[in-house]
């Protein structure tokens, strides 16, 4: 199969069809002309009939076979494609970009939320920036003393998708504790009364979308800051420290001027993900001190909430792990 358009998504006539050839096509790009060329053009990547290719990072490419198609549709703010692999369970992918597996989103959900719900004492109020797959209200729903919890999608379609399709994960949203907002998280983080929040959980990064620019602004870290009460914390995706170019000392000076508290740098694996490392910013504003590195608050392994069992990745000896970095790191943790 030729193509002009180099591109991850299967065509139409893949589409029609519930399952897959099991036999792996590359195809060629094509010039302008629309005669072949001799490799893909830069940055773009192979149509193979029947795989996924991700191309997270430049030079690399993750491919998964996709047995069945189950949802690809377009809001006016992105667009989402849902399938069956072989090896993953169902894949999520918004706007090209992969945001998760059912083989292992828990990792990233399970961590990106206690890393912080279990620094402080008896959180009470949380708000989520993202997170439309419900997996991270999930694992708030396991902290029984939080008594109220914001989440902030712009996008009901997300939402919808992730309830009919994920229903593990979306079953976040049973927890009658959960209030949702259909709207820019940037802009109502904006007009969030001064030490509103406990925690505030920013799941956006880089892989996962455009937004995530806009969450590394200072201005908007500035507004969560304000939006939190003395001794709260955020907890937001960084950089993998497998990235060629690792700025995160840079992040943690700029945090550190902004929450005026605690600031850290943890990590996790997570095989979905380019280079199967992600990393998690943990910052504490001015007040009570706040120690990530050891947990406080500990889950109760008798509560899950509304999960339907308990964390399958997080516990408190891993909590504790994630800040142990590679000595190469480490120097680029303290070199400011």
């Amino acid at each position: 199969m030729a193509s002009s358009v180099v591109c991850q998504y299967p065509s139409k006539s893949q589409l029609q069809d519930e399952n897959f050839e099991d036999e792996m096509v590359v195809t060629s790009a094509a010039d302008d002309d629309g005669k072949e060329c001799n490799g893909a053009p830069k940055d773009t990547s192979p149509v193979i009939p029947g795989w996924y290719v991700d191309v997270s990072w430049p030079g690399e490419a993750h491919i998964y076979k996709m047995e069945k198609i189950i949802f690809q549709g377009k809001s006016e703010f992105q667009e989402l494609l849902v399938f069956e692999s072989s090896r993953h369970g169902k894949v999520a992918i918004l706007d090209g970009d992969i945001q998760l597996t059912e083989n292992d989103e828990f990792a990233y959900q399970e961590m990106l939320t206690h890393l912080a719900l279990c620094s402080i004492p008896n959180p009470k109020k949380v708000l989520l920036v993202g997170g439309g797959d419900g997996g991270i209200l999930r694992e708030i729903s396991r902290h029984s003393s939080v008594e109220h919890i914001d989440i902030c999608e712009i996008d009901k379609m997300v939402i919808d998708v992730y309830k009919k399709f994920f229903p593990d994960i979306a079953v976040g949203y049973e927890d009658p504790r959960v209030h949702v907002h259909i709207r820019d998280g940037i802009a109502f983080i904006k007009y969030v009364p001064e030490g509103t929040y406990d925690v505030i959980i920013l799941d956006a990064f880089q892989p996962m979308g455009p937004i995530a620019e806009v969450l590394a602004d200072n201005c908007f870290l500035e507004s969560v800051a304000k939006a939190l009460r003395p001794g709260g914390v955020l907890s937001a995706p960084a950089d993998s420290l497998w990235l060629k170019n690792f700025v995160v000392a840079d992040t943690i000076a700029k945090c550190k001027n902004i929450f005026k508290g605690s600031v850290n740098y943890a990590w996790t694996t997570v095989p979905t993900y380019a280079s199967g490392v992600i990393g998690f910013m943990l910052c504490s504003t001015e007040g009570p001190q706040v120690n990530f590195k050891h947990p406080i608050n500990p889950l109760n392994p008798e509560q899950n909430g509304v999960a339907k069992g308990p964390p399958k990745f997080y516990n408190s000896e891993i909590h504790a792990a994630a800040f142990c970095l590679p000595s190469f790191v480490d120097k680029v943790v303290d070199s400011k």
